[in-house]
């Protein structure tokens, strides 16, 4: 299980560093029903993530992942797509970076999530967690990672949990902050917020090269 664990970390780790998530959750938490909207984005995020690990790996135990304790051959296949998938993201992202004293914008949802109800702050905490391209591909590399390393049972189940929980530590924190600390933690998690919104592009852009690196990496080694 530890090689399981050790190589979906970096992946659970890169959905968790999600700048626009951050951003949503902290307006949320400075809004009339904040602590409520903030938890219910928790747990939408929480069910978004599960639910994409769970299904991929279901497929990698009903199609064979791991051959004598070794990635199947579609298994390092995919992982050379996914790598080829993060690198067009990336060159995406870079073609959309905004000039030198430029902001990159904000989707529009946000000016609304003052007026969110529970449901639907949980309804965009599943979309983006599970929907998003970016932690979409993180979460199926992670999948894929746990599916290959040849865990099964209660140790795939731990692997897969110990995924959710470290993909969620960027949207857990502020809200739990939010909790311990009241009011207090209100100039912290602005100060965040205004650094994660003038770097949000450059952030994801520098976590798409190097986890697009390493799964070409992975997938060739398996390969070859």
């Amino acid at each position: 299980m530890g090689a399981a664990i050790g190589d979906m970390l970096p992946s659970a780790s890169g959905v968790a560093i999600s700048p626009i998530p951050i951003i949503a959750v902290i307006l949320m938490l400075v809004s009339e029903r904040g602590k409520v909207n903030g938890a219910a984005f928790v747990v939408g995020w929480w069910l978004g993530v599960g639910l994409v690990l769970t299904v991929v790996l279901l497929l990698a135990d009903s199609t064979g992942a791991s051959s004598e304790d070794e990635p199947a051959t579609w298994v390092s296949l995919l992982q050379v797509a996914l790598g080829v998938l993060l690198l067009w993201t990336a060159a995406r992202q870079w073609n959309g970076l905004p000039k030198d004293g430029e902001q990159a914008p904000m989707p529009k949802w946000m000016q609304a999530l003052d007026t969110f109800t529970p449901m639907k702050s949980a309804s965009i905490g599943v979309l983006l967690s599970g929907l998003n391209p970016k932690n979409l591909l993180l979460t199926i590399a992670g999948a894929t990672a746990i599916g290959s390393a040849g865990v099964e049972g209660g140790d795939a189940v731990i692997a897969a949990l110990i995924f959710v929980l470290v993909a969620s530590a960027g949207v857990v924190i502020p809200v739990a902050l939010t909790i311990a600390m009241g009011a207090r933690s209100a100039t912290m998690l602005e100060e965040l917020r205004v650094w994660l919104t003038d770097h949000n592009a450059a952030i994801v852009v520098g976590m798409l090269l190097i986890f697009s690196v390493k799964m070409l990496g992975d997938g060739l080694v398996g390969l070859f």
